[in-house]
C-alpha cells in the first residue's frame, strides 16, 4: 500500500498548479502519490497536467465545476494511500512536511490519527511585512491555546484559537477520513476545521510546530457567504458550543469576529460594526481588522481622514470588548 495520498483539488489555477505539485512531489518521503482533480477548469489546467511524466501523478478529471469540497472527496475515493494529505493548489509544502508528519505519529498509539502542522502567509512586500511583524508582536499577549490531543481540540477548533486547516496542513488515516464522510459538500466556508472536528471523534491529532505549509491569499468567500456558512456551522455544534462556551470559550464572539472583518473587507462598514461590536476582540486581532478595514475603504475611495477614524473606531471597540 502506498504510504501517503497527497490530494490536491484544482479550479482554473494553471498559473499555480505546478508550484503545489512540484512541492508534493518534492517530499523527502518516497512513497506518495499525487492525485489532482481537476474540478472541471476552463484555463490550461489540462494542459499543465499532461507534462507531467511522473507515474506519482493521478489526475481526475470532473466534467463540470462542482466544488473544492467535492473535489477533495473525489481525491479521498481515488486514494490508495494509508494517509491522505490535502493540499490546495495556490499553496504549498516545505520539503519535510510529509515526513515531520509521520514522525510525530510514529511513537504514539494508535488513538493518534492525524497530524498537522503550522503555516507561514506569503506576505510579500513592506506592507505585508509589516502587517506579519506587528501581528507577531501582538499575539504574545495571548494566552497559548491547547494545540494537540482530542478532548481538548474541540473547544479551541470551535473558537478559531487553532486552525488545523484541513486544505492544506492536515494528514490523517485514509480509513478515518472516510469513516467520517469527507469533507462537507454543503458549507461554502468553516470546512476544514468541520472535518477536523469529525476527525476527533474517532481519534487525536497531533501537531508539528513548524511552518511547513506557505499560503497564499487568493480571495475569500463573500460576507454573506461566510455569514450564512457560520450560522451553519456552529448551529451543527450547538451543544458542544454551549459546553465549552461554559468553560470559558469565547466561541459565538470569535466568529463575529471573522464575519466583521469580511463585512470590513468589502466596505460594508455599518454591517461590519454591527458584528464587530459582539466580537470578541484581542491585540492580536488588530493589525488584521485594521489591514481589512483599511482595504475596504480603499474599495470605497473614501479619504483619508474617514480612513483614519474608522480605524480608530475599531481599535477603540476592540478594547472595549477585550476589558468586558
Amino acid at each position: 500500500m502506498t504510504r501517503v495520498s497527497v490530494i490536491i483539488p484544482t479550479y482554473n489555477r494553471a498559473a499555480t498548479l505546478p508550484r503545489a505539485i512540484d512541492s508534493a512531489l518534492a517530499q523527502t518521503i518516497d512513497d506518495l502519490e499525487v492525485v489532482v482533480v481537476d474540478d472541471g477548469s476552463t484555463d490550461d489546467t489540462e494542459s499543465v497536467l499532461a507534462e507531467y511524466e511522473d507515474p506519482r501523478v493521478r489526475p481526475v478529471l470532473h466534467a463540470t465545476n462542482r466544488g473544492a469540497n467535492v473535489a477533495r472527496n473525489t481525491g479521498l475515493e481515488h486514494a490508495h494511500g494509508e494517509y491522505v494529505a490535502f493540499l490546495d493548489s495556490d499553496d504549498e509544502w516545505q520539503p519535510t512536511k510529509l515526513e515531520r508528519q509521520l514522525a510525530a505519529l510514529e511513537d504514539r498509539s494508535s488513538d493518534w490519527v492525524g497530524a498537522y502542522c503550522g503555516t507561514a502567509y506569503d506576505l510579500s512586500g513592506a506592507s505585508g511585512r509589516l502587517r506579519s511583524i506587528a501581528a507577531s508582536v501582538l499575539a504574545r499577549s495571548d494566552d497559548e491555546p491547547t494545540r494537540e490531543g482530542g478532548e481538548e481540540l474541540i473547544g479551541e477548533i470551535l473558537a478559531d484559537n487553532v486552525q488545523p486547516g484541513a486544505g492544506s496542513t492536515l494528514l490523517v488515516r485514509t480509513d478515518v477520513a472516510r469513516e467520517v464522510g469527507g469533507f462537507d459538500e454543503d458549507l461554502d466556508r468553516f470546512q476544514d476545521p468541520e472535518f477536523c472536528l469529525r476527525v476527533l471523534e474517532c481519534g487525536n491529532l497531533a501537531y508539528v510546530d513548524a511552518a511547513l505549509v506557505r499560503r497564499n491569499e487568493t480571495g475569500h468567500p463573500p460576507a454573506d457567504v461566510t455569514r450564512t456558512a457560520s450560522r451553519q456551522y456552529l448551529s451543527t455544534y450547538e451543544s458542544e458550543v454551549e459546553r465549552f462556551e461554559a468553560e470559558g470559550y469565547e466561541i459565538r464572539s470569535r466568529h463575529e469576529l471573522i464575519i466583521a472583518k469580511r463585512y470590513f473587507a468589502e466596505g460594508r462598514f455599518l454591517r461590519a460594526l454591527w458584528h464587530f461590536r459582539k466580537a470578541g476582540a484581542s491585540p492580536r486581532t488588530y493589525p488584521g481588522v485594521c489591514w481589512v478595514a483599511g482595504a475596504g475603504l480603499r474599495r470605497r475611495s473614501r479619504p483619508i481622514v474617514v480612513a483614519l477614524v474608522a480605524l480608530l473606531v475599531v481599535i477603540t471597540l476592540g478594547r472595549h470588548t477585550r476589558s468586558e
